[in-house]
């Protein structure tokens, strides 16, 4: 766990932006802290100043915790990168394109991360294809996709052509399959790119491929927060556990099919 949303008990001496008693929410330490844990199970966590933002006033603190990995994978995707660290995944910058009239298709647009990018995507101005199982089918479109593939039903590749950008938040094999949505001149971001093989391929056809390491930021975290509070974007959560039954939150994750964050609250 890295996502938190909470009240601020105490302050370093050094730090002038957030007040005892601000409610506040963050990404905590990642990537730095990927292979230890941030320690965010827990009822006191302790976060550089940097990295939380203030609270949405329209979240309460069960959608706020279950907003700030796939908000800034989302915003870092596709509106602003953010840092100049270098990317493990690639040795070239990973520079969003402008969504403004493009078509976009968000692959695992049920999930956490896609569900956000439906919306982010939408509030730019593309028209939004989003793939996912047939349950999510009326949430995703309440969220602002036009068309909805139920990869049940019919595979994508399929299904569409021509699409300027392809956002595959799911990964795994096969993912070269995309290749065949995308127009010459368009975009593939892969969440997690592991195992994609088909870079040769890609740059034939003209099609970049590109990937980021997602990174906390309180400033990116505000930025987008506002998008909460003037209605734009929604969270949503798939179930709620207490802490003290984590392990099976962490089973329900498993099973896979999730519809948003699972969120794990303290009593």
């Amino acid at each position: 766990g890295t996502d938190i949303s909470g009240v601020v008990a105490a302050i370093h001496e050094d730090e002038s932006g957030f007040s005892v008693g601000d409610e506040v929410y963050a990404m905590v330490r990642f990537p730095e802290d990927l292979m230890k844990g941030s320690g965010a199970y827990a009822e006191y966590v302790c976060v550089p100043a940097g990295e939380l933002a203030l609270k949405p006033r329209t979240l309460d603190h069960v959608h706020a915790a279950a907003a700030p990995m796939s908000l800034l994978t989302v915003w870092q995707f596709l509106i602003e990168t953010g840092h100049d660290a270098p990317n493990p995944f690639q040795a070239f910058r990973h520079i969003p394109v402008a969504l403004q009239g493009k078509t976009v298709l968000v692959n695992g647009a049920g999930g956490g991360v896609g569900h956000l990018a439906v919306q982010v995507a939408r509030w730019k101005g593309a028209r939004v294809i989003a793939v996912a199982s047939g349950k999510h089918e009326a949430l995703l479109r309440e969220l602002g996709a036009e068309t909805f593939i139920d990869y049940h039903q019919q595979a994508a590749e399929t299904a569409v052509q021509h699409v300027d950008l392809v956002m595959d938040a799911v990964g795994g094999p096969n993912m070269e399959r995309f290749l065949d949505v995308i127009k010459p001149g368009g975009s593939l971001y892969l969440v997690n790119p592991l195992g994609f093989a088909g870079y040769h391929e890609a740059a034939r056809r003209r099609i970049t491929v590109s990937s980021i390491q997602v990174r906390s930021s309180g400033r990116q975290l505000e930025e987008a927060g506002r998008l909460f509070e003037n209605g734009a974007l929604r969270v949503v959560t798939d179930s709620i556990y207490p802490l003290s039954d984590a392990a099976a939150a962490h089973e329900r994750a498993a099973r896979g099919g999730i519809q948003g964050k699972i969120v794990l609250v303290i009593d």
